[in-house]
């Protein structure tokens, strides 16, 4: 894999770590299936990029496009809260009906941001002593850094607890006069919003959105955030050896900084995305194994199934 491939990964990690921490919001904090993401990561594309190709100020466009995600996760978390609809099912309602609604915004399968200026574009010369395929991933990872600390600091404020405690116990988040509806409306708002924010720079970077560009998203940030439990996590860890010298040294980077559990897990998403982008591309690029473009899905699964299984198999290895 050459190295411009290998920051190609490390781009595309850090735009995926985003519907990381959207799915981690939704899967491990509120406890709340959703598969809603499939359609808003590319509502978040269409919106931007049909804003952007229109005239709009790239900036707002990026801005509605968020907007816009935040809207698709209320009304899943809507549909389940008013209507009873079993969490799994409204999300897949949502992400159905999305599907139609972006061709109507597109008014087409796909829309070109070729020549367009875009919230990226003012950076891509920022530092010109190093190469465009260094400089986006710097800037990516401060974009995500930020945003993974923005969101450290609300789930460690009164709200953010109140929405850690409906999904931990709904039953007795309630008992406890914690208005879990509204957590659950809201956190899968937010879910969304940054699955579509994901989308929106996705479109920008690569210069065009297409109406099936999310399809397998939710794969993509289940595995960010299994991988990352199995690196970092308390979750993932267990009492086991950690799967990878990575792991090990993570662990001990946030054992010394203190970072408390959501801290950590939010960074375990963001470096699961990570590491999961470069294993696909290695897995692609290396001849040996013989995978091919066609194989990602196949690729994906045994990753994450080899996430899954290889750190539970220490222990009885350790016994043997």
């Amino acid at each position: 894999m050459s190295i411009i491939a290998f920051f190609g990964a490390i781009e595309l990690g850090l735009l995926y770590a985003l519907v990381g921490i959207g799915v981690y919001l939704s899967f491990r904090v509120l406890d709340f299936p959703d598969l809603t993401v499939d359609g808003s990561f590319p509502l978040g594309g269409a919106v931007a990029a049909t804003l952007i190709a229109n005239g709009l100020n790239p900036y707002l466009a990026t801005g509605l496009a968020i907007v816009a995600g935040g809207i698709a996760g209320f009304v899943t978390a809507f549909l389940n809260v008013q209507f009873k609809i079993l969490h799994l099912l409204a999300s897949i309602l949502t992400a159905i009906a999305l599907y139609s609604i972006n061709l109507r915004i597109m008014g087409k399968p796909n829309v070109s941001l070729l020549g367009q200026s875009t919230v990226l574009s003012p950076f891509e010369n920022l530092l010109d002593f190093w190469p465009s395929w260094i400089t986006m991933p710097i800037i990516l990872f401060v974009l995500v850094l930020g945003i993974k600390f923005g969101l450290d600091y609300f789930l460690n404020s009164e709200l953010g607890l109140a929405m850690r405690a409906t999904g931990a116990n709904t039953i007795m988040a309630k008992a406890q006069g914690i208005y879990s509806d509204r957590a659950i409306l809201l956190g899968m708002a937010m879910s969304n919003a940054l699955v579509a924010l994901a989308g929106a720079l996705f479109a920008q970077l690569y210069g065009f959105a297409d109406v099936s560009m999310g399809v397998g998203t939710i794969i993509f940030g289940l595995a960010a955030v299994i991988i990352g439990e199995r690196l970092i996590t308390d979750r993932g860890m267990g009492k086991a050896t950690f799967a990878t010298v990575l792991g090990a040294i993570v662990s001990r980077m946030t054992t010394v900084f203190s970072f408390n559990r959501v801290q950590r897990a939010t960074l375990g998403a963001i470096l699961g995305a990570i590491v999961y982008r470069i294993a696909i591309a290695f897995a692609l690029n290396a001849d040996f194994l013989g995978f091919q473009a066609q194989d990602l899905n196949l690729v994906t699964a045994i990753l994450v199934g080899l996430a899954l299984i290889f750190p539970k198999s220490l222990p009885m290895m350790g016994k043997k």
